[in-house]
C-alpha cells in the first residue's frame, strides 16, 4: 500500500487540501517491525510516533510487583504515541511492542513540528487526536473503577474486535484488570448467553 492510499485515510481530503496532503505524506516514513520488536522501551526518550498500517502492537508497564500489565492495544489505523515523552522530552514510562509483524508510518518530532506550525489543519487534526486520546484514556480509567469486568470485556469486543481475535488472553486479562481464569469464565458466560 502506498503512502497516499493509507495516509489519506488518516489525513482525509475533507480536512486537507491536495497540497497539504502531499506535504504531510512526504514527511512520513514507512517502517516495518518484526514480532516482538520494540517501538518504545521504558526509559527511552521518544522522538517519533506512528500510525499502524497493519499488524498488532501492545503498550504495557511492569507494576511494582513485577507483573506485566497491558495498558493499550493498537491495530490498523491506530496512532501509537507516548504523548508525555514525545512532547515533554521525558523518559517513556511504558513499553510498546509489536505483537505481530507490523507496518507503520512514522514521523519524527522535528518533522511533526514543521507540519504542526506550517499547516493549520494539521495543527487542528493533531489537537483533536490528542483530545480523543485523552477521552479514551479517561473512559478506560473510569471503567476500571465503575464497571464489572464483563462489561469492560464486551466494550473491548465492540470497540476493537480484531484485538480479541489476535491478542493473547493473558494480555487482554491484564488490560481488563482481571486474571486469566476470570476472563475464561466471562468468555464462557458470554457464549452461553
Amino acid at each position: 500500500m502506498n503512502s497516499q492510499h493509507f495516509l489519506s485515510h488518516i489525513f482525509t481530503s475533507k480536512d486537507f487540501t491536495v497540497n497539504e496532503q502531499a506535504s504531510i505524506f512526504s514527511e512520513f516514513e514507512r517502517v516495518h517491525y518484526s514480532k516482538n520488536d520494540y517501538l518504545i522501551k521504558e526509559g527511552a526518550l521518544v522522538d517519533k510516533y506512528w500510525f499502524v498500517e497493519n499488524g498488532y502492537a501492545r503498550a504495557y508497564v511492569i507494576d511494582i510487583n513485577g507483573n506485566d500489565i497491558s495498558t493499550d492495544f493498537y491495530t490498523q489505523g491506530d496512532l501509537i504515541i507516548d504523548w508525555i515523552s514525545f512532547f515533554q522530552h521525558s523518559p517513556a514510562k511504558e513499553n510498546i511492542q509489536a505483537m505481530s509483524d507490523c507496518t507503520v508510518w512514522q514521523i519524527n518530532f522535528d518533522k511533526f513540528q514543521g507540519l504542526y506550525h506550517g499547516i493549520k489543519s494539521f495543527n487542528e487534526h493533531g489537537r483533536a487526536t490528542m483530545v480523543q486520546g485523552y477521552f479514551n484514556l479517561k473512559e478506560h480509567s473510569i471503567a476500571m473503577l465503575t464497571e464489572h469486568a464483563k462489561e469492560r470485556y464486551k466494550k473491548l469486543i465492540h470497540d476493537k474486535p480484531h484485538i480479541i481475535q489476535n491478542v493473547s488472553l493473558k494480555h487482554i486479562a491484564t488490560y481488563l484488570g482481571i486474571t486469566d481464569t476470570s476472563l475464561s469464565r466471562i468468555r464462557k458466560e458470554l457464549i452461553s448467553e
